[in-house]
């Protein structure tokens, strides 16, 4: 897995402020392809996105859970996601800027804490990623009692557009 991190290039989209579908080979997805294709712009959970700032975001394929008595705000069933983190461009990228959110047939959807079960969204906001170093981190979202078609919105600068979507059924 190391090695498809490293390989960047391989499955990276680098459009400005849009994304381009990424092909991933299907062993590197643990859920299946969806017969229906991606939403122009989107990438499937489990490849990677490079921004035009040099930050790489790679997501994984969710993990769905039943969120634990003292998760917030309380639901049946959560999706969590692991977000890796690459600062491949010139200069220091200070987590901050980084938000996250999810959205079901456009409505947006809820981020869970669940400390009990270790997700906690982003919990370093103010530390800098230098330039060659990753980080990762986990985040949840509550979820309706059947499987749907989840869109995870990544934003590496809160002041511009620019995004990668990410696109998959939990």
């Amino acid at each position: 897995m190391c090695a498809v991190f490293a390989l960047g290039a391989c499955g990276t989209s680098t459009a400005g402020g849009d994304t381009e579908t990424t092909a991933i080979p299907e062993a590197a997805s643990a859920q299946p392809s969806p017969t229906t294709t991606l939403p122009a712009g989107s990438l499937e959970f489990g490849s990677e996105h490079r921004f035009p700032s040099g930050l790489v975001v790679r997501v994984s394929s969710p993990s769905v859970f039943e969120p634990s008595e003292n998760a917030y705000p309380r639901s049946e069933r959560a999706a969590a996601f692991s977000i890796s983190l690459l600062n491949e461009g010139e200069e220091p990228y200070r987590l901050s800027g980084f938000s996250v959110e999810a959205r079901i047939d456009g409505e947006e959807i809820e981020q869970v804490n669940d400390s009990t079960r270790g997700y906690n969204g982003i919990t370093e906001p103010d530390r800098d990623i230098s330039v060659g170093e990753s980080t990762e981190m986990t985040v949840a979202f509550a979820l309706e009692p059947t499987p749907r078609q989840l869109e995870l919105t990544l934003h590496p600068d809160a002041t511009k557009p620019t995004k990668a979507v990410f696109v998959g059924l939990a």
